[in-house]
């Protein structure tokens, strides 16, 4: 029932947008960037995952999956929407529903100004080698029953001047894929709101580090919001075991989730 209260509730607000009303302005302070819903200044459907090198902006049309991609269902191994060459740039775009598997990122990639209304399987995963950087700068994502960024490849995800509510997990690093590396995200001036589960989900066996500075969070007083869980990872499929959990009120450990009180802010 609450999953249908859930999905309800998610397409009056991507019918909202549709008719090109405004999300309502939401202002973050305390380190976290301002952030204004957009609406959509055209629609594209997409049948089929876009190559994208170079850069490609949006010009802040609505991106949709249709056909193949039009299910809108939580299925693991759906396409993306688009498809990032090591190097690409995606920017100024709005990711509608359905969105399929989001972005992937097959090296080294920039998510600059893109806007997920309706989190589909992941918003974005990144595929790239242990050298990888990856960088995600403003833009916001809501309504992602799991993982909002899953980071399979190797690599640095840096998550800046982003907005998420409605959400499982901010971010996961693979915790079972069959090639496995040491990873890293820096999580910076990020404006959450609740409901949701975790930020940052590690594999500490692996060397996993997650830090975070400017981290404001609404509406959870109660403070269930993880901030960091470790984990211990394998490379042969199994359910990842959970090994520790630090929430805003503790602090991190110094050594994988790397926070103190000070950079955590609840309003």
């Amino acid at each position: 029932m609450f999953n249908n209260l859930r999905k309800r509730w998610r397409a009056g607000v991507v019918a909202i947008a549709a008719l090109g009303l405004g999300l309502g302005a939401v202002v973050y302070t305390q380190g976290a960037s301002a952030a204004t819903w957009p609406s959509a200044t055209g629609s594209v459907a997409l049948t089929a995952g876009k190559s994208v090198s170079g850069t490609l902006d949006g010009g802040l049309k609505r991106y949709y999956g249709s056909g193949a991609l039009g299910t809108g269902d939580q299925d693991e191994g759906q396409d993306p929407l688009f498809i990032l060459a090591d190097g690409a740039t995606l920017k100024n775009v709005i990711i509608g529903s359905p969105a399929a598997d989001g972005v992937h990122c097959l090296g080294s990639c920039t998510i600059s100004n893109v806007w997920w209304e309706n989190v589909g399987e992941d918003a974005a995963t990144f595929k790239g080698g242990s050298s990888a950087k990856y960088t995600v700068t403003g833009g916001g994502a809501k309504g992602a029953d799991d993982k909002v960024f899953q980071h399979n490849g190797g690599g640095t995800l840096t998550i800046s001047g982003f907005t998420v509510s409605d959400f499982g997990k901010l971010y996961r690093s693979c915790g079972n894929c069959k090639t496995q590396y040491k990873r890293a995200v820096v999580v910076k001036n990020v404006a959450v709101t609740y409901p949701g589960s975790s930020l940052v989900g590690i594999n500490s066996n692996y060397g996993d580090t997650a830090t975070f500075s400017g981290i404001t969070i609404t509406g959870d007083s109660s403070k269930k919001i993880s901030i960091c869980v470790t984990y211990k990872g394998n490379n042969t499929g199994a359910e990842p075991t959970k090994l520790a959990t630090y929430k805003g009120s503790t602090g991190g450990d110094g050594t994988y989730c790397k926070f103190t009180t000070s950079n955590i802010t609840y309003k």
